[in-house]
């Protein structure tokens, strides 16, 4: 049997575990081998429950079961008692060996525990026998013991005593080696005595001696302590002495203060002393600076990139704010710093310990600091300021953040020493209030800038060297004198446009990249809440980019209120270069220039900022303002030639018309060279298609059936219908030509505006007139002129066919003899002239 068992039933893993798992369900045992809480089987019949009857179950089988299922069960009950006794057999042997060393184990404890045992006993024995002979030397020295306390403390009575009779020559011996800290421990250790039995004539000697050395004792320490000249540690030795000695805390803060702020307001008139030289003449400095700048510089050039207002010098030019901040850090903050801490080590520090604590002198001390730093601290802000104030010049920004991050990182100092002062948020407002008024300040250089380019503009457009390209550039003159000189310019109209734009983008940069500065990273108050939100928002974006977008539009629509008969002194080239300008930034600059300064500053709109919409759309009305004031402008020039050569006539005695009149020559050039000059800056635009025989009709307009109708009962005595009635019906079927309307950004737009002023005041002032025959020929002649040159500049060639047609209907109403002239003589004279 066993070997049996020693043969595939132990080398088998599988069968190993089906023969524990069948025993643990038989035990009732789970997985980690405690016993399942499972209800017990009340079935007879299981032959796995505590309640199985033999009998029943068997008698049960024989009921059911036919004779070949009970051969089948009683086969498989035998092969399973088989399996159970041979699965008992390995686990026996297999846990054989384990209950062998299990056995010998208990047999080794039971000897290891019995010498343990015998051990402890040993040991009670000699702690008895130890007590024993301790009571008994304990006993033995009783008595020499008692005699030998009693001996000791008459021995420490002695000792005292001769302490207190040695005191007076011991505190004296002190005094003479300035050993001023151990006289003082020696006196506070008898003081107490001496004050118990001061009723005794010889301990009464003995403390009224001691007083007077302690007097004369203070006497040299508060000397000491005015003079200041020792060390911080004498220093603070010499004010814990005289604490000790019960000298009041508050005279002695209020000496120590004193004594400091000698030292700290010399260190101020210092600094005052280098401002106020200045301070008085800065004014004249900055008058004499500016009378010193030199002209500027015509836009585009290479002297652009920089503010014209850094031209102006700052007053303190000995030393620069840099300087100054430094030695106001180096002298009065250092001072300042060194005072507080030696104030707090000698007043709040030492006085927080040992019997001085009891006398509530911090909270005393730190209260007279607290004053004395805001005191002086205010004074040095205010000489800071007034330095800031006089830092005019925009040139070198980063001097003033380096002096601004120098002045707040030193500042830091005094909040690890006073850490509820006031005094860093009052630095940290000076930076902030610096840091706004450099924003105006650039502000005000960019406007300066903007004007003075302006300025160069009007210079290059009074220019009498023009070409033929940039022709009546300057037409903003009182009248253009014909086509312009063959020499060269010296830059044209896009040019012009080109440069300027360029300049004041390029000056924008580099304000914006100035100002940056104040949020760089390496500066320590950039971290501060306010140049992270409100600097960046509502100082950067909206006090100097959307302030100066919105100085441009206004400054441009300025130039439309001058207005006069000749358009004022603004140069109508400048109003169309400047229309053009506000165009291009509606249509990208305005965008471009709040997306790169968003960018730059990580401008986080919490607050309500412009939106670039509404800049857009302001740009656009000065845009569209300047460019109608441009055609009202040009059109006035244009009437106003017009006016004198209608008004300085006389219509009714003239002579017959032999040739154009050379004030309608002058009309047809200078509309030319207006349509140039726009042509430079504007697009074509949109015109009406043009009839193939615009020139026939330009030549037969006068002798149409309609014009010979119209004309009719003038010219014979036997008309059927009155002329006034004619033209009445006539201008009912017409279209209503509007004047003074808004032009679109195109050049057609534009000299369609600027002919229709010309020719309704050539209407108004034909309509005041009085003609005579040849009178009446001559405005033909004229009309037929110009309208062989200026259908070509309209988007409509009809309305100037139809203000020409007034015009010659006008005159031939207002003419005594209305004899018109024949087309074809018209036609010979305008082609002749």
């Amino acid at each position: 049997m066993e070997g049996e068992v020693d043969g595939p039933m132990v080398d088998d893993p599988g069968r190993r575990r089906r023969v524990h798992g069948m025993l643990k369900m038989y035990y009732g045992l789970n997985e980690e081998g405690k016993a399942e809480e499972q209800p017990d089987s009340l079935d007879p019949c299981d032959i796995n429950g505590p309640h199985f009857d033999p009998e029943l179950f068997l008698n049960k089988l024989r009921r059911e079961c036919s004779l070949a299922e009970l051969m089948d069960q009683e086969t498989c009950m035998v092969r399973q008692i088989r399996s159970l006794d041979s699965d008992m057999q390995t686990l026996v042997y297999e846990n054989y060996n384990k209950f062998i060393s299990a056995t010998d184990t208990i047999r080794k404890m039971k000897n290891d525990f019995k010498k343990m045992e015998d051990e402890m006993d040993c040991l009670s024995a000699n702690m008895a026998a130890i007590t024993d002979f301790s009571a008994s030397i304990s006993g033995t020295l009783q008595d020499q013991h008692t005699q030998i306390t009693k001996l000791s403390g008459v021995h420490t009575l002695l000792r005292k005593l001769q302490f207190l009779f040695e005191l007076p020559a011991r505190l004296n011996k002190c005094l003479e080696l300035q050993a001023y800290a151990q006289a003082v421990r020696s006196h506070r250790r008898a003081r107490c005595v001496l004050e118990q039995y001061s009723h005794l004539p010889s301990f009464k000697g003995i403390q009224d001696d001691c007083h007077a050395i302690m007097d004369k004792l203070a006497q040299e320490l508060r000397q000491k302590f005015r003079d200041g000249g020792s060390s911080a540690k004498d220093l603070s030795e010499c004010v814990e002495l005289l604490l000790q000695l019960d000298e009041p805390a508050e005279e002695l803060c209020d000496k120590f203060l004193n004594h400091a702020r000698s030292r700290l307001e010399s260190d101020l008139q210092g600094l005052e002393a280098e401002i106020r030289p200045y301070s008085s003449s800065s004014s004249s400095s900055v008058k004499d600076a500016s009378a010193r700048r030199s002209p500027s510089a015509a836009p585009g050039s290479s002297t652009d990139n920089s503010p014209k207002a850094s031209a102006i010098p700052s007053p303190s030019s000995n030393t620069d704010i840099l300087e100054f901040i430094d030695r106001g850090c180096n002298e009065f903050v250092s001072s300042l710093c060194l005072v507080i801490t030696s104030y707090q080590e000698l007043f709040i520090n030492h006085a927080q310990t040992g019997e001085l604590a009891t006398k509530n002198i911090p909270q005393m001390a730190n209260a007279k600091l607290n004053f004395f730093v805001d005191d002086l601290a205010a004074r040095y802000f205010s000489l800071v300021e007034r330095r800031i104030q006089e830092e005019k010049g925009v040139a070198d920004n980063s001097l003033l953040v380096r002096a601004l991050d120098r002045f707040h990182r030193r500042l830091q100092a005094v909040t690890k020493l006073l850490p509820g002062s006031s005094v860093p948020n009052q630095g940290t407002e000076i930076v902030v209030r610096a840091a706004t008024e450099r924003v105006k300040q650039y502000l005000s250089a960019l406007q300066s800038f903007y004007m003075d380019s302006l300025t160069d503009v009007r210079q290059a457009l009074a220019t009498p060297r023009l070409s033929g390209a940039s022709a009546s550039v300057s037409g903003g003159g009182a009248f253009p004198g014909g086509m312009a000189s063959s020499r060269d310019s010296p830059t044209s109209l896009p040019e012009l446009l080109s440069s300027l734009s360029s300049s004041i983008l390029n000056q924008i940069k580099s304000v914006l990249a100035s100002v940056h500065l104040f949020t760089a990273k390496d500066i320590t108050f950039s971290n501060k809440p306010y140049f992270k939100g409100e600097f960046c928002s509502q100082g950067v974006r909206e006090s100097l980019v959307v302030s100066f977008i919105k100085f441009v539009c206004q400054s441009s629509r300025q130039f439309c209120e001058t207005a006069g008969d000749k358009g004022g002194s603004t140069p109508p080239a400048l109003l169309l270069l400047l229309s053009r300008l506000c165009l291009d930034y509606e249509t990208s600059t305005i965008s471009y220039i709040l997306t790169l300064t968003d960018e730059q500053f990580l401008v986080q709109h919490h607050s309500p900022v412009t939106a670039v919409t509404s800049l857009c759309a302001e740009a656009r009305e000065a845009a569209q303002k300047l460019l109608n004031h441009y055609v009202k402008v040009q059109g006035l020039i244009i009437s106003q030639m017009l006016r004198k050569s209608v008004e300085t006539r006389d219509w009714v005695n003239t002579i017959e018309p032999r040739n154009v009149r050379a004030v309608m020559k002058r009309v047809v050039e200078d509309t030319t060279s207006i349509d140039v000059q726009v042509g430079l800056l504007y697009e074509e635009g949109v015109r009406k298609a043009h009839s193939s025989d615009s020139s026939k009709r330009t030549f037969s307009v006068y002798s149409s059936s309609r014009q010979q109708a119209r004309y009719a009962a003038s010219y014979t005595p036997s008309a059927p219908m009155d002329t006034n009635l004619l033209s009445n019906i006539h201008k009912l079927f017409s279209e209503r030509i509007d004047i003074f309307s808004s032009v679109e950004f195109n050049k057609v737009s534009v000299m369609t505006g600027i002919i229709k002023i010309s020719l309704k005041t050539f209407l108004e002032c034909v309509r005041l007139r009085t003609f005579g025959r040849y009178g009446l020929q001559q405005i033909q002649v004229d009309c037929h002129y110009l309208q062989m040159y200026l259908w070509r500049f309209v988007s409509d060639e009809n309305l100037v066919h139809f203000l020409l047609d007034e015009i010659v209907g006008s005159s031939a109403h207002r003419c005594l003899d209305p004899a018109p002239m024949e087309q074809s003589v018209i036609e010979v004279i305008c082609e002749r002239g």
